[in-house]
């Protein structure tokens, strides 16, 4: 079962991990149980998924410290990802896995029709590392209390997760890019942001 799992498309398994579930609310404890070796990307995958929706508030909030601390353990080298308690008992319904599944299948398909193993380098270690490092930042953004500030790096780390399941390195440089751009905004407009307001405060 455990091979056949891995030879699942990505958009596949989504659904084969929402009908496993039985119609119940499960954890993400054993969310990662069922993943097997691909537990690092696609766990990434679920999580990120939910902050690639526009103006939606709470739930990216809710997941981006898990995927923060699933980021950490891709830079310090770790094959098989691991969540402490109070972090792996956060529970998804079977609705809202379904709802995910369905709602990102068509353009997971159409990622999975393209991509396959290119500059496979940058999907293991050590580069991996530096890519675990650039998601770290990513997620950390997807807590920024602003409009709209969980979908850029939510579709960031999508891309980025895809590319290391299909062993994809230009699909993770195109994640990479995104993110690092977005996070490029973000001092920028904080910068100006900063100046403005000290200019009000002078004046």
């Amino acid at each position: 079962m455990a091979a056949l799992a891995q030879d699942m498309a990505i958009s596949d398994r989504l659904a084969q991990l929402v009908s496993d579930t039985g119609g119940k609310t499960v954890t993400l404890d054993w969310i990662m149980a069922q993943l097997h070796e691909r537990a690092f990307g696609l766990f990434l995958l679920i999580l990120a998924l939910p902050c690639c929706i526009p103006f939606l508030y709470g739930l990216p909030q809710i997941v981006a410290l898990p995927l923060m601390f699933v980021s950490a353990q891709i830079v310090l080298g770790r094959r098989t990802p691991w969540l402490p308690r109070s972090l792996s008992a956060r529970t998804f319904s079977a609705e809202g896995l379904g709802t995910l599944s369905r709602r990102s299948a068509p353009w997971l398909k159409r990622i999975e029709a393209f991509s396959r193993p290119r500059l496979t380098a940058l999907t293991k270690a050590p580069l991996d590392r530096i890519v675990g490092l650039g998601l770290v930042l990513f997620s950390a953004s997807i807590l920024v209390p602003l409009p709209g500030t969980n979908s850029v790096p939510g579709l960031a780390v999508v891309i980025v997760a895809m590319g290391l399941l299909q062993r994809d390195g230009i699909l993770v440089l195109l994640g990479m890019v995104l993110g690092t751009a977005w996070i490029g905004t973000l001092i920028v407009a904080g910068a100006t942001l900063a100046s403005l307001i000290k200019g009000w405060i002078g004046l």
